[in-house]
């Protein structure tokens, strides 16, 4: 996808202006662009029809989609009202674990949710404290407007009140990743280090730990036994192109579904 990404922005003077008018462009989410890619190639390749896929974050993604500089905005985090307009509209196109993750060779196996929370409110500062080697946690976080951190803190409940204003209850030391991939690259490289990523980004550079006993597959989230879960969610107004509600269509299709389910995500249909 990248490829055909950076072939628009080289031919960009060249093309004409309908073949640009007809690209359907989306923007967002790290976490979600991971599968929206794939999604966007796969569709390219049947339609013939561009697709431009940008990472910017659930919180840029989100304007975007509300104030029209892209077609389709996408979220890994639940949507405030005062973030909408009247027009926009909400899909959920797939399910997603957020993986309380550490490096392979830390020996802990299992955290309850509790005392990843403690992790990240700074209480806990030492792996000896729950079952580890004698080292100081280093806790690695994602930045701010990333829709992962804002699922992470609502659910995990690392936020607090300030003069009426919600704020991160994660601790001011905690080392920032901008995107999954700087994420996993910090914890696969620090045998100390915990961070979260989307569970579809896992792979053998880390290792997903299970959380109260239970383990961070597909199968338990959509039992609702692993809790740390999220929906990944699109943006679009209601009167945006056809192009971009023909995209839309393709993604909750079977085949679209079985792609999100093939890149390791939960299928809604």
């Amino acid at each position: 996808m990248k490829k055909v990404i950076g072939l628009l922005t080289a031919v960009g003077l060249m093309a004409s202006p309908q073949v640009l008018a007809g690209t359907v462009t989306v923007s967002g989410s790290t976490s979600v662009a991971h599968v929206m890619e794939v999604l966007a190639e796969n569709y390219q390749n049947l339609s013939n029809k561009n697709v431009e896929v940008q990472s910017t974050g659930s919180s840029a993604g989100i304007r975007a989609a509300k104030d029209g500089t892209s077609m389709i905005g996408m979220s890994s985090r639940n949507v405030k009202q005062s973030e909408l307009s009247s027009d926009t509209k909400e899909i959920v196109i797939a399910r997603d674990g957020i993986a309380a993750a550490v490096n392979n060779a830390n020996p802990v196996k299992n955290l309850t949710q509790e005392q990843i929370a403690k992790i990240y409110r700074g209480e806990i500062k030492n792996w000896s404290e729950v079952g580890g080697e004698s080292r100081p946690i280093v806790v690695v976080t994602r930045e701010n407007g990333s829709g992962t951190r804002g699922a992470f803190e609502e659910i995990m409940k690392l936020q607090r009140t300030i003069n009426g204003h919600k704020v991160t209850a994660i601790i001011p030391t905690a080392q920032v990743g901008n995107g999954n991939g700087m994420i996993k690259t910090i914890v696969a490289n620090n045998p100390y280090a915990i961070g979260y990523i989307s569970l579809g980004s896992v792979d053998d550079s880390l290792r997903a730990i299970d959380v109260d006993g239970v383990a961070a597959t597909d199968d338990n989230i959509a039992a609702g036994d692993y809790q740390i879960a999220r929906p990944f969610i699109v943006l679009m107004d209601k009167n945006a192109p056809s192009t971009a509600q023909e995209f839309i269509e393709y993604i909750m299709s079977a085949d679209g579904q079985g792609i999100v389910a093939s890149e390791g995500y939960i299928r809604v249909q």
